[in-house]
């Protein structure tokens, strides 16, 4: 067909398996559900009823309803009536929030009544919104009203395949944050890229820790149980909350960032559990340690492994490696420097790795592509920025034309590569190596510090939890935050830790030249997976404790 809607899935699965459970969220002390028959007539009310009221096809709306069923029928009904979703994560803060409503200026709002009450008090987009929902209230144009308006009859807009369906904003993490523009051909790519990768199967069930993960389950013809947890600290998690509905629901599926399969690995070892119906586990959102993989696979079947996708907002699945290959053989590697393996493309996607550049490229002749030559003794003679090109690639940032240009390079066949931001290289077997953001590299005057190759042969050491490389008036400055076990180490104790971690980069030639170590209470993170190092704020933190 020459349409192309990311809802079309809902209606194609509901016909197949109508009575099967398309979505359990928390309610009370239990959960409540929908099955696909119930989730489609649901959608379908949703749909008719918002365009009754003026919501319809090209009408940027923004959604601020915490995962529950009502969170489910509103995603799948603004995609049937063709509406641009716009999705901003509370957890960015209310100034961060009221920019980036000001970037996306949305037509409509639909809210549960706090964030309605924000709006109002704090004047987001007072100059664009002419319609607002609330969501579980009983003031106002209220969800039910809406709902009334409506009817259970089939509703699906024929989108075209580039047309906008959302507008995603990035955490802000690395930088400010940005409206992603998503295509409903975006979306599509990424629900076929996900299932080839994993060879994710109908009637599995899926336990998804990221709210707006768990919209690909229902596409993909699994039962998305949404766990009962805050989702801007899944680091804090109950592991309980996680481990409970697992056993209960028999969970064949897992997504969690690397902060929780820290913490409930941790839990779950201890509590020598097992998780006997996991098919697998993904993880994302930043590197995954290989402790951390090895610790929460004492819960699995020796035969599944925990799957670590590489991709971003702007793109994924770029590439997908598995645990396996990762205890068997990279990660020695990279504890020795050489970055960490990210595994092979997906079938959909093209990879290229340019020469480092901070200004903008037009297009692919300006870039310098480096080779894939194996060169062990030299990983930054070859490390370069990784590009992609491919259908889940998304091609701009909504009302950001600066940040698209840096992001964008036009291809001679009418296409264009993102630039992914990351540092990386390809080896002679095609597997990508990641060696950190392009932004946090550390430049002195005759050398150049890549992060997480640096990074990774100071994590070696036993008393260490993690390490952050920084750069303070062009040197660079290795922070490092301690295993909970020595957080309170006396002062004599630390002093032997920095002797032995310098040592240890006196090992190899790409971090001979770290000599300043600062010991950091506990690292700042991004807000989303509560796992990616804000290496930007421990910058700043360094520099005045040097001072």
């Amino acid at each position: 067909m020459s349409w192309v809607n990311i809802a079309s899935h809902l209606p194609a699965m509901a016909a197949q398996q109508p009575d099967m459970i398309a979505v359990r969220c928390p309610s009370g002390r239990g959960y409540a559900s929908y099955t696909y028959a119930e989730l489609e007539q649901r959608s379908n009310r949703v749909a008719s009823g918002l365009a009754a009221i003026g919501i319809g096809r090209g009408v940027r709306t923004v959604l601020m309803v915490k995962p529950s069923l009502d969170f489910f029928a509103l995603v799948f009904g603004l995609f049937k009536v063709g509406a641009v979703m716009v999705c901003i994560d509370p957890g960015m803060g209310t100034k961060n929030l009221g920019k980036c409503l000001a970037q996306a200026q949305p037509q409509a709002f639909l809210g549960i009544p706090k964030a309605q009450i924000a709006r109002k008090m704090l004047g987001w987009a007072r100059n664009s919104i002419t319609q607002s929902v609330t969501v579980g209230g009983c003031v106002g144009q209220t969800l039910a009203k809406v709902q009334a308006l409506g009817n259970d009859a089939p509703y699906l807009t024929q989108t075209q395949p580039q047309e906008t369906a959302a507008i995603l904003f990035t955490s802000g993490s690395t930088g400010i944050p940005k409206g992603v523009v998503y295509t409903h051909e975006n979306f599509d790519a990424q629900v076929r890229a996900l299932i080839d990768a994993f060879d994710i199967q109908r009637g599995e069930v899926d336990l998804c820790t990221f709210p707006l993960f768990a919209l690909y389950a229902p596409a993909m013809g699994m039962s998305a149980v949404v766990p009962k947890m805050d989702f801007t600290k899944p680091g804090s998690v109950t592991p309980s909350n996680i481990i409970n509905p697992i056993k209960q629901f028999n969970v064949t599926n897992m997504f969690g960032s690397p902060a929780l399969l820290k913490r409930v690995g941790q839990w779950g070892q201890a509590q020598n559990i097992t998780l006997p119906t996991l098919k697998r586990v993904i993880s994302a959102g930043a590197p995954v340690p290989s402790r951390v993989i090895e610790q929460f696979s004492t819960m699995l079947n020796k035969n599944v492994q925990i799957w670590t996708p590489y991709g971003a907002t702007e793109s994924l699945p770029v590439s997908v490696m598995g645990s396996h290959q990762i205890l068997q053989q990279t990660a020695a590697l990279t504890d020795q420097g050489h970055g960490i393996c990210i595994g092979k493309p997906v079938a959909s996607i093209q990879v290229k790795i340019i020469a480092i550049d901070d200004n903008p490229i037009t297009t692919l002749d300006e870039a310098q592509e480096l080779s894939q030559e194996s060169n062990a003794h030299n990983i930054t003679s070859k490390t370069g920025e990784i590009c992609v090109k491919g259908p889940q690639v998304t091609a701009s940032y909504f009302n950001h034309p600066v940040p698209t240009s840096l992001a964008k390079i036009n291809d001679a066949d009418g296409s264009f590569w993102h630039r992914m931001g990351d540092l990386g290289y390809q080896d002679e077997q095609g597997l990508l190596w990641f060696c950190g953001r392009k932004s946090q590299r550390v430049i002195t005057t005759d050398k150049t510090f890549h992060t997480i190759p640096c990074e990774a042969v100071f994590n070696t050491h036993d008393k260490v939890f993690r390490t952050a490389l920084v750069a303070v008036d062009q040197r660079p400055v290795l922070c490092v935050e301690l295993e909970p076990d020595h957080r309170k180490a006396s002062s004599a104790t630390r002093q032997k830790i920095s002797q032995e971690l310098l040592a240890i980069g006196q090992q190899f030639e790409h971090t001979r030249g770290i000599k300043d170590l600062l010991f950091c209470k506990a690292f700042p993170v991004d807000i989303r997976h509560n796992a990616k190092i804000g290496r930007e704020q421990l910058s700043s933190w360094a520099k005045r404790r040097l001072r």
